[in-house]
């Protein structure tokens, strides 16, 4: 696909899934190929929604070299091109990244999210020739992670717009860091898809973003495709009163658990457990939320008005 092909295919709201895993921590591919089924029924497909597989949230970091192929694999057949997958490669060098993103072509992904090469301890200009190696041999699209708080991640907005012109890299996910104004994302937007990474959907579309990465959305999808709705529409403050009704009080939430263990996947699946869509627990060294706590999320949903299946 060229350049302007992706930019229509990947854009909106961007779904984070998390893996499943039985109780033994062992992939659940029939649980990840139902919750597939289910976004898709939802509403989460091509044209509104991106399903993005094997990130962070996905605990990528915990899978063996194995593992994310057949959760890519999973999803995309049972997808069948209703909803655009992409799939994540961390911290590889260019070889390595390259290989992944072959074999995620390769297995129907139409896009890749993909940090720069931390690890390498990357100048600005290694990280022009690390896109522009990955873009040259591939045929689908690339959304760079600008993990800016990470060292040797950082990329400068000079640096991007030296990347306008590589074929594949076409999306930003965006966060800026705190020297540099959000509104500077004005100055990609011709050349990327944008999407916000920063709890500001509504500042991102107003400053012409094409999207944003979801908070909830595969416990419950409704609630995020009614914000993207009023976004497409030019309707930012009530996009951005919409997304903070959820994400503010289930934030600020997470944030007093995590004294007793971390995890990015912690609150998605203690959530999308209490909407009655189980996917099991984090890998260890992770801890589920425990049964106090819980309750405390299910009375939180509840009273945001989400309908909270009753508990088993």
């Amino acid at each position: 696909m060229n350049r302007q092909e992706l930019r229509e295919l990947i854009r909106g709201l961007v779904v984070v899934a998390v893996t499943p895993f039985d109780d033994d921590f062992e992939l659940d591919l029939g649980a990840m190929a139902r919750d597939t089924e289910f976004w898709i029924e939802s509403g989460l497909v091509q044209g509104k929604a991106v399903l993005k597989v094997a990130s962070v949230m996905g605990e990528i970091t915990s899978m063996k070299e194995a593992e994310w192929p057949q959760v890519l694999k999973t999803v995309v057949q049972t997808a069948k091109g209703r909803i655009p997958v992409i799939s994540s490669v961390h911290g590889k060098d260019t070889r390595r990244t390259i290989e992944d993103a072959k074999l995620a072509q390769d297995l129907g992904a139409v896009g890749l999210q993909i940090v720069p090469p931390f690890e390498n301890l990357p100048t600005q200009d290694d990280i022009v020739r690390y896109y522009r190696a990955i873009s040259d041999a591939i045929d689908i699209g690339v959304m760079i992670y600008h993990a800016h708080w990470m060292p040797h991640a950082r990329i400068e907005i000079e640096t991007f717009k030296r990347m306008a012109d590589l074929e594949h890299v076409m999306a930003i996910k965006w966060n800026s860091p705190d020297d540099v104004p959000y509104e500077s994302m004005r100055e990609l937007v011709a050349d990327f898809n944008v999407f916000d990474n920063s709890n500001q959907p509504g500042r991102c579309y107003r400053n012409g973003g094409q999207g944003f990465l979801d908070h909830l959305a595969p416990a419950y999808p409704k609630h995020e495709l009614e914000i993207l709705d009023l976004l497409e529409k030019g309707r930012f403050d009530e996009g951005q009163e919409l997304w903070d009704k959820v994400a503010l009080p289930t934030n600020e939430f997470i944030t007093t658990v995590l004294a007793d263990s971390g995890g990015a996947a912690r609150l998605k699946k203690a959530t999308m457990s209490i909407m009655g869509h189980p996917v099991g627990s984090m890998r260890p060294p992770s801890q589920p939320l425990n049964e106090e706590e819980m309750h405390r999320l299910r009375q939180l949903l509840t009273g945001i008005g989400w309908p909270v299946p009753a508990a088993a």
